[in-house]
């Protein structure tokens, strides 16, 4: 979800009114993948990096995940949705860490649609916890599934589909255990004004792409 901070910049705007229409978009494509049956959406929220910026947008960010958080917790409670905050926990004020376990409480695994929020997130950071959970248990070898069990997202599936908005070509340190085999879409829009449309054309793309897998 890049392009906030230039979208807001382009219109002489403040910068946190980029993250808070940034916010509204990502409201919208959640419902975009519901109602196109998608069954796994997962956003990169905030990195790991992104603690290193401004008290000020830090803690905007941090007012913004707990929006998000109580608009879940207060909305009815869907049995067919799941919602997941994956990443560092430890570095978000206690009431975030409180509110996220709360919401998680609520999830089941039957869910129909799982929306993944990559929030104090980086791939590295993820590599390096799931290194050091498998030396706690005094591994001397691991198979890639035990690897991958002692991730973050160790219940998240590999995505099909990463869409970066913005311009940039590049991950930046997103799920990098998990995109090798993703296909990937980099648009220029800012993403405020990603819209459904591009969705669309972008999962219509990605159905006429071959996937070999090395094969």
């Amino acid at each position: 979800m890049d392009g906030n901070r230039r979208w807001a910049k382009q219109r002489g705007l403040p910068t946190l009114e980029g993250h808070q229409q940034g916010y509204e978009t990502l409201k919208r494509a959640a419902e975009w993948c519901r109602d196109m049956d998608v069954h796994h959406l997962v956003v990169y929220a905030f990195s790991t990096e992104n603690w290193n910026r401004s008290k000020e947008e830090v803690g905007y960010l941090m007012d913004l995940m707990r929006v998000l958080l109580h608009e879940r917790l207060d909305a009815p409670h869907k049995p067919d949705e799941a919602i997941h905050i994956v990443g560092d926990h430890a570095r978000f004020p206690q009431d975030i860490q409180d509110l996220i376990s709360k919401l998680h409480s609520r999830n089941v695994p039957t869910a129909a649609f799982h929306f993944w929020v990559c929030a104090s997130y980086g791939g590295k950071s993820e590599i390096l916890s799931a290194v050091h959970a498998l030396l706690a248990q005094q591994k001397n070898t691991v198979t890639e599934e035990e690897f991958t069990s002692a991730l973050w997202t160790a219940r998240m599936p590999n995505p099909d589909i990463i869409i970066r908005t913005g311009g940039e070509k590049r991950l930046s340190n997103f799920l990098l255990w998990r995109s090798g085999y993703s296909e990937l879409f980099f648009l220029d829009t800012y993403w405020p004004d990603f819209s459904k449309e591009e969705l669309e054309t972008v999962i219509a793309e990605f159905a006429g792409r071959k996937r070999n897998y090395g094969k």
